[in-house]
């Protein structure tokens, strides 16, 4: 058996520990019953559209829960990321080994075995580990899961593509005993949001001076925009990269090979994927993971490739928590990860949010650079009273341990030419993560100078904010069963194309015996101050959508000078960005 937990994972921040220990000690509070304990006691409950309950579950019927360990030394792992992911650190780029960051974080001895004789009093047996020991993947029947989880209600909920998940619908507590030793129980009441790529299509402009004329972004276009030539491929042995799947969204090796046929004839690369972490299933292929494999290969072309498929059909099982425990259980792993996923941030429990975040910080001291995209919803909108609304800020792209990724349209469609803000682009602040020292200089330069803020009643000026940097995220061309599709489009397009651009810049640092990046954000923002500037394309036109209230009028933020809350510090210029990155 092997276990984990969580605390106080807030990293960089003077008060993080003090600010995570009250947060967990507020959950106390909120049961009645003496001896019971609620551990998120803030997450929501909502069915997704398009779901519905069937019933509860028979007692008989199987599930699978996570249970994550509470974790030792949080305040040091932050420590030790900012000394490693700080270009003025003498310790830059020393990374970690998966036997090192597990010897660090471990559940203690006391914790792995009250959580082992729990369990086993309550007759759970079946329990994997993680090499870090500190989650457990247990299965059990329906009757078990609720005599251990006091309050918890398993119901049968499906939709119409004959999925099928088994949640609580009510809220689960923990004996008090507990408390010191788990953060969360996982697969009891978040339904994994589905990233969809979006479709739409645009009329054809007139035609500017000395632009290039195209009928949709492909491989070619992303590399004339952001100036990468052919020669500009993987060549280290050593480098990797990696996108992950949710919910059944399958990718098929010949919409990858019909695609590199089509679209990636004029640089060395692969048609192949190297690995599948995961079940891989046999059904139709789903534009999203089509999208993500192409783009990561061609943009980081020639480079090893692996994809971590986590199919989510187990019911009880989170894909998203599934993917992280794969993160902690190989002592090897991609030095690049794509990611489309996210949710509300409020529809999240302080809880799981916090412990998520550790999971980010344990695979960056490991060297690991995790990009999400920023979401296709741009600023958000959320009702806080009746008539009043406020901006909603999506997980994990506000999460200050990734980097976030927004979105671009040329500003002529069909036309490689200057880019613009694209209006679904994610972006904001965070109501839940204080804004990390890395990058308060660049927002307090955006919040003081910005022409028109929306309303402050909209947003948490002093959280995470995000996104990064951004990429063209409009009308793509993708293969997908053996379908040659146009006008795909969002962020999910634009994070695989900035993540291929990373690991392409690993393989040149690879070659020369430099360590890869690690946590990109610490350098990213400092290569302003150093002089870098040309390193991205300043994206200074366009905003965002938001409330559609007549207040902001459905706008929230708009893009400006040098950092903002919509693209970020703007798009790569490869050459400038690898000459910077190279230092």
């Amino acid at each position: 058996m092997g276990r984990r937990g969580l605390g106080d994972p807030w990293g960089p921040f003077p008060h993080a520990c003090l600010f995570v220990t009250l947060l967990s000690l507020s959950g106390a509070f909120c049961l009645a019953h003496p001896r019971l304990w609620a551990p998120e006691p803030d997450q929501l409950f909502r069915v997704p559209e398009g779901w519905r309950s069937v019933g509860r579950v028979p007692a008989s019927h199987p599930l699978s829960l996570t249970f994550a360990l509470r974790q030792r030394n949080h305040c040091q792992l932050a420590a030790l990321l900012s000394d490693l992911s700080s270009p003025h650190s003498p310790h830059y780029g020393r990374y970690l080994s998966l036997s090192e960051v597990g010897a660090l974080v471990a559940p203690s001895l006391e914790t792995l075995e009250a959580v082992g004789t729990w369990l086993e009093e309550h007759g759970v047996s079946e329990c994997q580990s993680v090499a870090t020991m500190d989650f457990l993947h247990c299965t059990m029947p329906a009757s078990t899961a609720e005599r251990l989880l006091p309050g918890a209600e398993f119901h049968r909920f499906v939709n119409g593509e004959q999925r099928s998940v088994a949640l609580s619908p009510s809220p689960y507590s923990l004996s008090k005993e507990m408390k010191q030793h788990l953060d969360f129980v996982g697969g009891l009441h978040r339904f994994p949001p589905e990233k969809r790529a979006l479709i739409r299509s645009w009329a054809a402009k007139e035609r500017g001076p000395s632009s290039t004329f195209h009928l949709g972004v492909t491989p070619a276009v992303l590399r004339k925009r952001y100036n990468l030539t052919e020669a500009d491929v993987g060549r280290s042995p050593n480098s990797s990269q990696a996108c992950a799947q949710f919910l059944e969204q399958y990718f098929h090796p010949a919409d990858l090979s019909e695609f590199m046929q089509l679209f990636g004839g004029s640089f060395p690369h692969l048609s192949h994927v190297d690995q599948v972490v995961g079940h891989q299933g046999g059904g139709k292929a789903g534009l999203e993971a089509s999208l993500d494999v192409e783009y990561l290969m061609s943009a980081g072309a020639n480079i090893s490739t692996w994809v971590f498929s986590n199919a989510g059909r187990h019911e009880g099982q989170e894909p998203f928590l599934a993917w992280l425990l794969e993160l902690s259980n190989r002592s090897s792993l991609p030095w690049v990860h794509s990611v489309s996923y996210g949710d509300d941030e409020d529809s999240l429990s302080a809880a799981y949010m916090q412990r998520v975040n550790v999971e980010f910080q344990k695979a960056a001291v490991r060297g690991v650079s995790i990009l999400f995209a920023s979401g296709d919803s741009g600023a958000g909108c959320r009702t806080v009273q009746k008539g009043k609304h406020a901006f909603r800020p999506s997980f994990p792209a506000s999460s200050p341990y990734v980097t976030t990724v927004g979105g671009t349209s040329f500003q002529h469609p069909f036309l490689v030419s200057a880019e613009v803000s694209d209006y679904i682009s994610g972006g904001g602040f965070s109501n839940v993560f204080p804004m990390p020292d890395y990058q308060t200089a660049a927002v307090k330069r955006f919040l003081s100078t910005t022409p028109k803020l929306p309303p402050s009643s909209y947003f948490n000026a002093s959280g995470r904010a995000y996104p990064d940097l951004a990429a063209l995220s409009d009308n793509y061309w993708v293969v997908s069963n053996r379908i040659p599709l146009p006008w795909v489009s969002g962020t999910s397009a634009s994070t695989p194309v900035v993540a291929g651009i990373f690991a392409l810049i690993n393989d040149r640092r690879l070659q020369q015996g430099l360590p890869p990046l690690g946590f990109l954000n610490p350098l990213l923002y400092q290569l302003q101050d150093q002089g870098h500037g040309a390193a991205f394309f300043d994206v200074t036109r366009g905003c965002h959508l938001s409330c559609l209230d007549a207040t902001v009028e459905g706008q929230g933020f708009c893009a400006g000078p040098s950092w903002d809350p919509v693209t970020g510090w703007g798009t790569p210029n490869f050459p400038e960005l690898l000459r910077a990155l190279m230092k």
